[in-house]
């Protein structure tokens, strides 16, 4: 009956200690097994990556905005000179009249109070175009150049030499360093029996 009653006592197992070392497996070495055991399954610093995209993203939005910036207000000063440009073309023609009647007038030896009228508003809307930028072309007694210059007519003379302005017969106008109308001009041949004429002549003979 002592027999019987005897009951079979199993031990418990025991919970592994986290303190003892694993055993590396087959082909691993322990430092491998001790940096697979130590890294956790996802890195807290791999998320640092995030700001730094963003903020790669928000330079190239600041520098988009930027250049977008420039060419609106280049384009807006294209429009505001080609505006300019249009005015003060279309004022061109009002200009020559004026210039034309004035000088017809002087010619005659006129001087009354509506010559003097004219004349006032002739130097008033010359003033108004320069205060806008507009500057008449030079070409009294200088050399002829034909970035600004127009040659219509070439003809001898004594008092200026060769290739130099004798006369404007249109007015040039620039626009800062723009031309907008070349100035219109008689230039020289120079002296009357020079040897470009002489050569002529004896050319012919």
């Amino acid at each position: 009956m002592k027999a019987a009653d005897k009951t079979t006592k199993t031990k418990p197992e025991l919970a592994p200690d986290p303190t003892v070392e694993t055993a590396p497996k087959d082909g691993e070495t322990m430092a491998d097994a001790g940096d697979a055991a130590a890294s956790p399954a996802a890195s807290p610093e791999s998320g640092s990556q995030a700001p730094t995209s963003a903020d790669e993203r928000l330079l190239r939005l600041q520098a988009d905005f930027d250049n977008f910036r420039k060419r609106v207000l280049r384009e807006k000063e294209d429009l505001y000179r080609r505006a300019n440009e249009d005015i003060m073309e279309a004022l061109f023609p009002v200009m020559d009249h004026l210039e034309l009647a004035l000088s017809h007038a002087r010619d005659a030896g006129s001087n009354d109070s509506i010559v003097q009228g004219f004349r006032m508003v002739g130097e008033q809307l010359s003033s108004t175009m320069t205060k806008f930028g507009l500057t008449p072309i030079t070409t009294d007694g200088v050399a002829f150049d034909p970035n600004v210059h127009e040659a219509i007519l070439q003809m001898p003379s004594a008092e200026i030499p060769e290739n130099h302005v004798v006369s404007r017969t249109r007015a040039g106008y620039m626009l800062g360093n723009r031309v907008l109308r070349a100035a219109q001009v008689v230039i020289s041949s120079g002296a009357p029996g020079s040897s470009t004429d002489q050569g002529d002549g004896n050319g012919q003979a």
